[in-house]
């Protein structure tokens, strides 16, 4: 696996922020989609919340803090001594993939609702140094409820811990070579199941992913505008229910690197597309996942059933959170934790936040 958040680099050591990832990227019954508002029972596990940008002071400090350079350089092991990568120019090709068509990973060139709803999530360590991951707009209530992986919001620890979180949250949808196609939007508050509270000293964010609990949700501030983020950016269904082996898959995210390929690399510039049937992990059966050369980046990206590539649009049933350096199977996978019952405790919170 290339140098991602939690490799060792020899050239210095990783700040700190980077190598708390650890080993993660950054990660025959039918899902039925479940519409806003469904009542859950209130057995499952607590949820932890944590503050955003509440005021416009913040909100316009955030905004300004991601220029097109620091989104291009979010996620460089060494930002000091990175150059600012180029930009992709891949033409853009409108006629639709066939909707069973296997894709290790390529350059997504057409179009479609998945271009506007999903997006880079940009934010700043505890020690500083930017990051990015991948999130999407879902159906929601509120239409300000984004889904994302939890990895990409805090490490493990005590949540009333400030360096635990990541901070400057910002999702650009749509991102593109540094551009903000459809603005950007500040981050109200975020979530994730509790077990991310465990005690870093005997617990790791690998762990904690492995056994499923790998899902964050944001709720996004309106635009300067006054829009809300579904109103700009339109919405993917969502769905919750145990993975069918050998389902068709669609993934999507803004990888920096590129898998198994030490002369290829991804630069985080465009959306990235991987399609595939799903199978569990070996060593993670919990995570599941199909052939895909996405590395560090495309964490907290979608995958899509039922996805339809004229339309672009289908049902997320599980975000991105590792490879099989944790979750075993063959070389090159891409595992998602997919989501249930603690991943709709997560969105029933979120979808009632005001925004």
């Amino acid at each position: 696996m290339p140098k991602t958040p939690g490799t060792p680099t020899a050239r210095r050591a990783l700040p700190r922020g980077l190598a708390a990832v650890g080993a993660l990227l950054l990660g025959a019954t039918t899902a039925a989609v479940l519409p806003p508002n469904t009542a859950r029972a209130a057995e499952r596990e607590p949820l932890t919340t944590h503050a955003g940008a509440t005021t416009a002071q913040e909100r316009g400090r955030i905004d300004a803090y991601w220029t097109p350079d620091r989104m291009r350089l979010a996620g460089a092991l060494i930002p000091e001594i990175t150059p600012v990568p180029e930009d992709d120019h891949t033409p853009d090709d409108p006629r639709p993939l066939p909707a069973d068509a296997l894709d290790p990973g390529a350059v997504w060139t057409h179009g479609g609702a998945v271009e506007r709803s999903v997006g880079r999530l940009f934010f700043t360590f505890s020690d500083g140094y930017d990051g990015s991951c991948t999130a999407t707009v879902v159906d929601s209530a509120n239409r300000s409820t984004v889904v994302t992986a939890a990895h990409c919001l805090r490490g493990v620890g005590a949540p009333s811990a400030d360096g635990t979180w990541n901070h400057n949250l910002y999702f650009v949808p749509g991102y593109r070579n540094g551009t903000k196609p459809l603005g950007g939007f500040s981050v109200r508050t975020v979530a994730t199941s509790s077990r991310w509270d465990a005690d870093p000293g005997g617990t790791r964010p690998d762990d904690v992913a492995v056994a499923g609990y790998d899902t964050g949700v944001l709720v996004a501030n309106r635009s300067a505008e006054g829009r809300r983020v579904a109103d700009v950016t339109g919405t993917q269904r969502i769905a919750f229910a145990p993975p069918v082996e050998d389902e068709f898959i669609h993934a999507f995210g803004y990888p920096k690197d590129r898998l198994n390929d030490p002369n290829g690399r991804y630069t985080g510039s465009r959306l990235i597309h991987c399609a595939g049937p799903a199978r569990p992990g070996t060593a993670a059966p919990l995570l599941w996942g199909g052939r895909c050369d996405m590395s560090h980046g495309a964490s907290g990206g979608p995958h899509f059933a039922r996805f339809d590539p004229g339309t672009g649009t289908g049902t997320v049933v599980g975000v991105t959170t590792t490879t099989d350096d944790l979750a075993g199977g063959p070389p090159g996978t891409l595992y998602a934790t997919r989501f249930g019952d603690s991943a709709h405790r997560l969105y029933d919170w979120a979808q009632t936040r005001p925004a």
